[in-house]
């Protein structure tokens, strides 16, 4: 237990070294292009972080209730995007003819700037919940759908051999052998894609949604100066947002295959 616990110490120690430097280094270049350089529109280009923190403490309330509405549209949308990419790449990995069919579609597909698809595709439904969530799928079904047909393929051949000499049935296969080898393939897709999917549904707010993090992010644009700092705040929360959706999926994925060697106990400590 204690070498556990300085283990965790020693990781995190860095990482907090590294966060206070940037912080530091981040205020004294804002303030050096403040009143040295009078750089016009300094604050715009590169705010005061306690500034920032200001504004976050000070609209706190608003921001988190309206993240949480870009959030649960980008979590529905990664949950349907990541049940097609699962679906398809099962689907892919039983019959070399469905992968030869769909696959050059599905990297086709993913040519598309998102940029110039959000626009269109909220152009057609008429419905910012819609749009958010179709556009968060998309962005997440291609990464999930790759990285599982690795994972559902990377099989041992010689584990393979002994199910079949035992006669398993196909599903038996798949259960057993197949899924589990997937996880850690699926989770690398899913942790790719949860980050895009909450910017994917902050892009579609941009185009004229009610409410979500990316409505504020823009009405602070638009007023300029006087809003820089609400406007960073909204740059932190989606951010965050991302962040959390990664690590909410780094959770999920302990939970789910614990047997990866990056979470087992090393050092042979207690």
């Amino acid at each position: 237990m204690k070498g556990h616990s300085i283990r965790n110490h020693s990781r995190t120690l860095p990482i907090v070294i590294w966060a206070a430097a940037l912080l530091i280094i981040w205020e004294a270049v804002s303030w050096f292009m403040l009143h040295v350089l009078h750089t016009p529109l300094a604050q715009s280009k590169l705010p005061y972080i306690h500034e920032v923190a200001r504004a976050f403490g000070e609209y706190g309330g608003t921001l988190l209730k309206e993240g949480g509405v870009t959030f649960a549209n980008a979590g529905m949308g990664f949950l349907l995007g990541g049940a097609a990419g699962a679906l398809l790449a099962i689907l892919m990995s039983v019959s070399k003819w469905i992968e030869h069919l769909t696959f050059p579609y599905a990297v086709a597909s993913q040519m598309i700037p998102i940029l110039g698809l959000a626009p269109i595709l909220y152009g057609i439904v008429h419905d910012e919940q819609v749009a958010r969530i179709l556009i968060a799928g998309y962005i997440t079904f291609f990464p999930v759908a790759l990285n599982m047909l690795r994972g559902l393929r990377s099989v041992n051949p010689s584990a393979l051999e002994l199910m079949y000499s035992y006669a398993a049935k196909p599903w038996a296969v798949y259960w057993k052998l197949r899924f589990p080898a997937s996880l850690p393939g699926l989770f690398s897709g899913l942790k790719i894609a949860a980050p895009l999917a909450v910017t994917g549904a902050i892009l579609v707010e941009l185009m004229g949604a009610q409410h979500g993090i990316g409505v504020i992010m823009l009405r602070n644009l638009y007023y300029g100066p006087s809003h820089v700092y609400m406007f960073w705040s909204t740059v932190l929360v989606g951010a965050l947002l991302g962040v959390f959706s990664y690590l909410l999926i780094g959770v999920a994925e302990r939970l789910a295959a614990p047997w990866q060697p990056e979470y087992r106990n090393r050092g042979g400590g207690r």
